[in-house]
């Protein structure tokens, strides 16, 4: 049984043979924009973290290898130890060297450190008047000492040189481009860029901007466009910054990856983590009242994962933490699919939300609305009767648990008048449906499965408190 999600095999024949989500098309559509624009541009592919870029942006690399394309590929994030980007990046165009190239490029990484004697100074001393106020320190740190003698004459002179620095790098990087690429663009991939040190965050962009806009070049920014735009209104200090308009300057061109169809991705994780070896055992088939737990758990799935939109990420992680804590069940015990799932997804996306629950500090009102907040209900004729039940058995649990035996206090009681029951409590999903709310109440109370189980019975079991069984 897996533990974790590990990281999906690209075959190099069929990159896209092990893809769950369906995007080998978007390579193709990819592909051909390239294709279109061979000359050299910078795509952003804009996805929200956890969405699966790197694995995509991985097998589309094999795919354009596949087709003739020289590809590198750059994680800045594992690589932002480094300072200067512009070391990093060359350290990865050698990789592309042959006997034939070497001396070009050695001619190239010599313009480049004429180009970082000039330009890095300025751009240390640029960070450094972010963060240091001595203005005496700052000069120390970046070896700039302005004496009395210094003239207007000198700073020409040094305009001229780092001028003239960009000029003799950027002939020299397309010249060596030029004859690597045999005739096709070389792609240059940068992921995770939105997870930098934010200072080398921008000062990447900035040197890919006014270094490596040479011809030949096709640079692709696997981004969280937002999140680095709150990286870069960091680094400049303003919140008022039009971090859009900046990333316009950067950006020829953004494409966002569609967002996989509802069903696909938890059915995948369910049977990646191997939830029938647990769920469908012959010993709980043998049960009436457990068999309808693995389509429980499904249903349960996509009323979360839907209304939620959680990333793929966290879908893995409570995947993964759910399969792992079912280890804790015996195989005639009562899982309760839909509560333990629950539960299990608010301990992942909202712990805190969890914890006040267990700690017993909440009325039941308060459960019903961070209950509401947690998973952005959409509510419609389908959905309705399914979220009021899973909301309704969370209170359940809940009043049960903050509740001592027989001394609960009752979630509905007997009219008077009517002789039939009615119920305490309305539901947050529909406040008029008093009728419904009732008859899912009396539905829980009488299920085996769930009237009398507290909130510690699956929490203790999420909380790995409990010998694993299974």
């Amino acid at each position: 049984m897996n533990i974790k999600h590990n990281e999906i095999e690209i075959e190099q024949e069929n990159p896209f043979a092990n893809c769950k989500l369906n995007r080998q098309k978007y390579s193709g559509v990819l592909t051909n924009i390239i294709k279109s624009y061979p000359y050299g541009f910078v795509l952003g592919l804009n996805n929200k973290w956890g969405t699966g870029k790197t694995t995509f942006v991985k097998m589309w690399e094999q795919d354009l290898k596949n087709s003739g394309f020289q590809t590198l590929y750059f994680n800045a994030w594992e690589n932002d130890f480094e300072n200067n980007p512009l070391i990093a990046l060359m350290g990865e165009l050698k990789t592309l060297t042959t006997e034939d190239t070497e001396p070009e490029f050695k001619n190239t990484l010599k313009k480049a450190s004429t180009l970082t004697k000039h330009i890095v100074p300025i751009l240390i001393k640029a960070i450094a008047d972010r963060y240091i106020e001595t203005e005496g320190i700052k000069e120390a740190i970046v070896g700039v000492t302005k004496g009395l003698s210094e003239t207007f004459e000198n700073e020409v002179h040094e305009y001229d040189k780092k001028k003239k620095s960009i000029s003799d790098f950027r002939h020299g990087l397309s010249k060596f481009i030029t004859n690597t690429n045999e005739g096709k663009p070389l792609i240059f991939i940068i992921d995770e860029l939105d997870r930098c040190r934010p200072n080398y965050a921008v000062s990447l962009l900035e040197q890919i901007k006014h270094f490596f806009s040479v011809p030949n070049i096709v640079f692709i920014l696997s981004i969280d466009k937002e999140q680095l735009g709150n990286a870069i209104k960091g680094v400049y200090g303003s919140d008022d910054l039009d971090a859009e308009e900046y990333l316009r300057k950067f950006i020829d061109l953004e494409y966002s990856i569609p967002e996989p169809g509802a069903d696909i991705f938890y059915k995948y994780l369910y049977d990646y983590f191997q939830f029938d070896e647990f769920l469908q055992s012959p010993e709980r088939l043998n049960s009436y009242e457990l068999t309808s737990d693995k389509s429980i758990f499904l249903e349960t799935c996509k009323l979360l994962f839907t209304n939620a939109q959680v990333p793929l990420r966290q879908q893995e992680k409570i995947f993964a933490h759910s399969r792992l804590a079912l280890r804790s069940f015996t195989s005639n015990m009562y899982v309760t699919p839909n509560i333990f799932l629950l539960l299990t997804f608010v301990k992942i996306r909202n712990n805190d939300f969890y914890e006040q629950m267990k700690s017993k500090n909440l009325s039941i009102s308060e459960v019903q609305e961070s209950f509401l907040a947690l998973i952005k209900i959409n509510i419609n004729d389908d959905t309705e009767r399914q979220l009021m039940w899973l909301e309704l058995s969370l209170v359940n649990a809940y009043n049960n648990y903050i509740q001592d035996g027989y001394n609960r206090k009752p979630l509905y009681e007997r009219d008077g008048e009517t002789g039939k029951n009615k119920p305490l409590i309305s539901s947050i999903i529909n406040k008029e449906a008093d009728n419904e709310t009732m008859n899912i109440i009396e539905g829980i109370k009488h299920s085996r499965r769930e009237g009398d189980l507290d909130l510690s019975h699956f929490t203790n079991k999420i909380d790995l408190l409990e010998d694993l069984k299974t």
